[in-house]
């Protein structure tokens, strides 16, 4: 792999965790508007859904991004 196709594939992975990251701040948002003052209904399955989804992705994409490095790293040990 090229040093600039290695620049790209970590822009991608770190766009990943960026955009992850964005997704559950919106639905963080979603979420907090229940429990606000005076919310009067609890969040719908698919609010709490989408914040669980939102939350792995930026585990996975953290995750991915983490392991990209390592293996950056290790090749440039050798």
């Amino acid at each position: 792999m090229t040093k600039s196709e290695n620049k790209s594939s970590e822009a991608r992975a770190l766009e990943r965790v960026a955009d992850a990251a964005r997704e559950v701040q919106a639905a963080s948002i979603a979420l907090e508007a229940h429990f606000s003052d005076g919310a009067s209904h609890a969040p719908t399955t698919l609010e709490l859904a989408r914040f669980a989804a939102a939350m792995q992705e930026l585990k996975d994409a953290r995750e991915a991004f983490d392991a990209l490095l390592i293996e950056r790293k290790a090749k440039g040990a050798e």
